[in-house]
């Protein structure tokens, strides 16, 4: 069963601009590949120069006392939820127990070597998605990996809430409060059947049809659609629903609706919400952008409905910050 936190952002990975800076070895496998986005796959019969190829992190066998370890700098700092340490396709060669430090390397004062127990030793089950929640530690801006005494992981995921720095962000910025560096993050969703709704929020650009949030085919009446929570509660400037590589699929029509509710709050109920962009017709393949708008708030939520189904690669919100968070 995958674990509830998944569903939160990877703050380690490659994609959103996770770094491995360090490990004590890699002999087998490069430390590079330890938060690579891509999920990790097998090449049978495939050896390099030192062993078999392995999609992972893989030490040498330890032969003096001690244990490995592996260093990631976020991409997106935060507070850290829950992690997968990953070890599919190691049988074998698989630690059997792990475990997670954290620190915050930003914070004034601080020492980098003062690093604060995420996850203490865990056993690691082989060839496993190994899912656990870990303590609070605050914010964090680096992890490290420990292996009880040697091994290979083929993925560490690193899941929390980003914590974004408002102190650059002035009360006259256009942002995109939608986006995750500043914190945008997706929290319910009917149907993401073939492509996450995590996938709307990236970043970089759509890669292909894969990279984007697609609903299934409707056969009854009704419509889709996705609630992202922003960054900040902000006065909304303009918005892009995205749908490149979605040709035979793209929906025919989308709306935008947006509410403001209490820090903290979960309630999502129908009649909070106001209209911001009326149903308007989407053309496939392309970049749709919207400055005209029915309501600017500030809003703290945002759906966008999809009429009747279909695939959107990004959907991004502009706007400027509300004053208590500049």
């Amino acid at each position: 069963m995958t674990e509830a936190f998944t569903k939160l952002v990877d703050l380690a990975v490659d994609r959103n601009g996770g770094v491995v800076e360090a490990a004590s070895d890699d002999f087998f496998a490069p430390k590079e590949r330890l938060n690579l986005a891509e999920d990790p796959v097998t090449r049978p019969g495939i050896y390099t120069e030192n062993g078999k190829w392995m999609d992972g992190w893989e030490s040498r066998r330890k032969r003096t006392p001690g244990n490995d370890w592996c260093i990631v700098r976020l991409g997106l700092p935060g507070r850290i939820l829950g992690v997968d340490i990953d070890t599919t396709h190691f049988v074998g060669n698989h630690p059997p127990e792990a475990s997670i430090d954290a620190v915050d390397e930003s914070r004034e004062g601080r020492d980098p070597k003062d690093w604060v127990p995420l996850l203490h030793r865990v056993p690691l089950k082989p060839d496993e998605h190994n899912y656990y929640e870990v303590a609070d530690a605050g914010r964090a801006t680096h992890v490290r990996l420990n292996i009880y005494p040697d091994g290979g992981v083929a993925r560490l995921r690193v899941f929390g809430e980003v914590t974004p720095d408002w102190s650059a962000v002035g009360p006259s910025d256009v942002i995109e409060l939608s986006s995750l560096p500043y914190g945008g993050v997706p929290i319910a969703c009917n149907d993401e059947h073939f492509g996450r709704t995590m996938n709307l929020l990236q970043a970089d650009q759509p890669s292909n049809m894969g990279d984007g949030w697609e609903t299934r085919r409707r056969r009854s009446p009704g419509y889709d659609w996705v609630v992202i929570r922003l960054g900040a509660p902000g006065a909304l400037e303009r918005l892009e629903v995205d749908t490149t590589h979605f040709k035979g699929n793209h929906p025919d029509r989308c709306s935008v609706d947006a509410c403001l509710l209490p820090d903290g709050s979960t309630d999502l109920f129908e009649e909070c919400y106001v209209r911001v962009l009326d149903e308007t017709k989407l053309g496939p393949n392309a970049l749709h952008r919207f400055s005209t708008l029915e309501n600017t708030g500030p809003f703290s939520h945002v759906r966008l409905n999809i009429y009747p189904d279909g695939g959107v690669a990004r959907f991004r919100v502009f706007g400027r910050i509300s004053p208590r968070n500049a």
